[in-house]
């Protein structure tokens, strides 16, 4: 079992590797005058999302410390009711200003999570937006999910963004991973 830290160090690392430049987790009270608090690891990159600003760097990895307690990315309903919601937590992310895109990004986090931490591909789900058939296909074709491993969900589950009330938004792609059966009655349970 792997520390916190450890899996913080490894994150960073691997995606140093693939020329991302290690950014410094930004202030839990952004610059941003439509967030009262930093509630993902992108809140610090929305200037180089919006066009804003140019960013320094291609491509950056973080591990940005957040705070949910209110409006839609608020957590705080299912603190204490599930095993997966807190107010506080570090996101690690990575991201890329006009580099890559879907196939980099999905085949890097597999990549990630079955060769870098060596979990188990059989435990895996991927969930995709309904209309993202690029993100389906790539998941199927190039990473060689099976059907019946990969679903299409709406808005509520994979339309990420915006963080505040404008900027960056789009389609997402989760990767959930089968804990078994001593965890099919918990409270929160994802049932996809």
């Amino acid at each position: 079992m792997r520390t916190g830290k450890e899996l913080r160090d490894i994150f960073l690392e691997y995606f140093k590797e693939r020329e991302h430049t290690i950014v410094k987790s930004a202030p839990l009270i952004p610059a941003d005058p439509t967030l009262l608090f930093t509630v993902a690891g992108m809140v610090q990159f929305k200037p180089y999302f919006a066009g804003i600003e140019e960013p320094p760097y291609k491509r950056a990895v973080s591990c940005q410390k957040c705070l949910r307690v209110g409006g839609k990315a608020s957590d705080l309903e299912n603190v204490g009711k599930t095993i997966r919601h807190h107010t506080f937590f570090e996101m690690l992310g990575n991201f890329s200003f006009g580099d890559y895109f879907k196939r980099d990004a999905i085949v890097w986090a597999w990549e990630f999570l079955t060769e870098t931490l060596k979990l188990d591909m059989n435990k895996m789900y991927v969930t995709v937006h309904e209309s993202d058939d690029e993100a389906y296909g790539i998941w199927q074709n190039e990473v060689g999910l099976e059907s019946n491993r990969i679903f299409k969900l709406g808005d509520k589950s994979n339309f990420w963004g915006p963080a505040g009330g404008q900027g960056a938004c789009g389609p997402s792609s989760e990767i959930f991973y089968d804990l078994g059966v001593e965890f099919d009655n918990m409270p929160g349970k994802c049932t996809i």
